[in-house]
């Protein structure tokens, strides 16, 4: 493992205004090449993933998914064995709490122009944010750099091995990256009859940090002006429960509020959320981040379920979301000695401007060339590090988790910061994430955690020790016969 330091290797300063041409560090490489697969090691032959196209509401019967082919001999997700049975959100039954504003269908609005662009703000979930018409739609997903680097370079050691064993097994795979979009493309259909509207695949689905059971996150972008969440989705609830192929729909209210419901053809489980844009924005940086480096998905698919399993990974419940520990995941590979990763927010601040038109927020990681890290550690040296890192060395009191500057900044006086347990900035809107962290109790659970699994890890060096990664992967195994 590499000591810690403050500073990243292979940075040039800007010097020529806030939106600078990309930076040419001397560990930049800019072969450029198609990937020979997305979301995956290992399944060729995808070579991007489909378009997003917006058509009004009278022509969206046209709107065909991309693929057509029915998939044979769909696993059902089933509940994980090794796994806490809670709940994620607390429910509520829109019947309960009065509808603002009529729930009449709406008339598709006239059609706009081409070339009508409309430029959102990160400031607010809700801000009156639109989609823009484009004529031309970009792809939703960039191709992920090719990296002729085995992932078996890291993992020479029986930790890594097992880690690497563990992702292989658990990570998502193409066919159920095509149901979700099958899905989406269908529900948009349907949604477009009510609603000039865009409906875009975000979260772990899309960012390449899926599991197979994770659920699918969906944003619907509207055309109109401010509108109130709580009305819109319960508007769709009404629609969704005239869906055939839709149901046990739950309106939950939370700080974004989301309208939960499953696929019955492909027993998905979704949650859809009304113009919240910033998180089809962190969607592509995290993606942006998790393709860097062949070691990102990995470690942080490994890390996740060895919080579920301790229970330290449920918002709802006061411990991290899995938004939150991505974040604390990535500060430390950027604050290594070596770092594992750049700021590419400070480095190319054009491909993550967040007043960008949210159609070309997947255009813009596609002008980043992939870094090169020194740091060669082992996937198993990494976690050892990362439980390390939180468990003797951050300042839980005086710091605040930063991807955006790759370091950790001072506690400040602000109302973001006081008082609060764990500080993570959301790298766009530049909030606390972890603020769902509000009992000392959980807090230190959390702490504890973190000390005593790597208390264990760094004497027995076997993943079995802090997670049961053995009984994980028979039962993902056992699943796919």
């Amino acid at each position: 493992m590499f000591t810690r330091g403050a500073a990243l290797r292979g940075r040039s300063a800007h010097s020529h205004g806030p939106y600078p041409p990309p930076p040419v560090p001397r560990y930049y490489d800019y072969n450029h090449q198609r990937p020979t697969a997305v979301n995956s090691f290992n399944v060729p032959g995808l070579e991007r993933l489909p378009t997003y196209e917006w058509k009004s509401s009278h022509s969206a019967s046209q709107d065909a998914p991309l693929y057509t082919a029915a998939l044979p001999n769909r696993r059902k997700r089933q509940n994980e064995e090794y796994s806490p049975n809670v709940v994620k959100r607390q429910r509520l039954d829109s019947s309960t709490h009065p509808k603002t504003g009529s729930t009449s269908v709406r008339a598709p609005p006239p059609h706009l122009c081409p070339d009508q662009v409309f430029a959102g703000s990160s400031q607010s979930s809700y801000s009156g944010f639109h989609p823009s018409l484009h004529p031309n739609p970009r792809p939703q997903v960039p191709p992920a750099p090719e990296n002729h680097i085995s992932l078996q370079t890291y993992a020479k050691d029986k930790l890594s091995t097992q880690m690497v064993e563990l992702f292989e097994v658990c990570q998502q795979q193409l066919s159920d990256l095509t149901w979700k979009e099958m899905c989406r493309a269908r529900l948009q259909r349907d949604i477009q009859q009510v609603y000039a509207a865009r409906l875009y695949l975000t979260g772990s689905s899309m960012n390449g940090l899926g599991c197979r059971n994770s659920d699918a996150d969906l944003c619907l972008v509207l055309q109109l002006q401010r509108p109130d969440p709580i009305h819109v989705l319960s508007v769709l609830q009404k629609l969704f429960k005239s869906l055939p192929y839709v149901e046990r729909t739950q309106l939950i209210r939370a700080k974004v509020p989301i309208l939960r419901f499953k696929d019955k053809d492909s027993d998905l489980d979704f949650d859809l959320n009304i113009n919240n844009t910033v998180g089809i924005r962190n969607t592509f940086l995290l993606r942006s981040y998790a393709y860097a480096d062949l070691r990102i998905r990995p470690l942080i698919l490994v890390i996740k379920k060895w919080a579920w399993h301790h229970q330290i990974n449920d918002a709802s419940k006061g411990t991290l979301s899995s938004y939150t520990l991505v974040l604390m995941i990535l500060h430390y590979l950027q604050t290594l000695n070596e770092p594992v990763l750049p700021s590419l927010q400070r480095d190319h601040p054009e491909c993550f401007n967040p007043l960008m038109d949210i159609n070309m927020v997947p255009e813009g990681p596609k002008h980043i060339p992939p870094y090169i890290s020194r740091n060669q550690s082992s996937l198993g040296d990494l976690l050892v590090g990362f439980l390390k890192y939180y468990a003797t060395n951050f300042r839980w009191d005086k710091q605040v988790i930063s991807i955006r500057e790759a370091r950790a900044f001072p506690k400040n006086n602000s109302k973001e910061w006081r008082n609060k347990y764990i500080c993570v900035e959301e790298p766009f809107e530049r909030n606390n994430v972890a603020r769902a962290v509000h009992e000392k109790f959980k807090f230190d659970t959390i702490k504890a955690q973190f000390a005593e699994s790597f208390r264990i890890l760094q004497e027995r060096k076997d993943l079995n020790s802090i997670l049961p990664a053995s009984a994980i992967i028979n039962m993902e195994s056992a699943g796919r016969r």
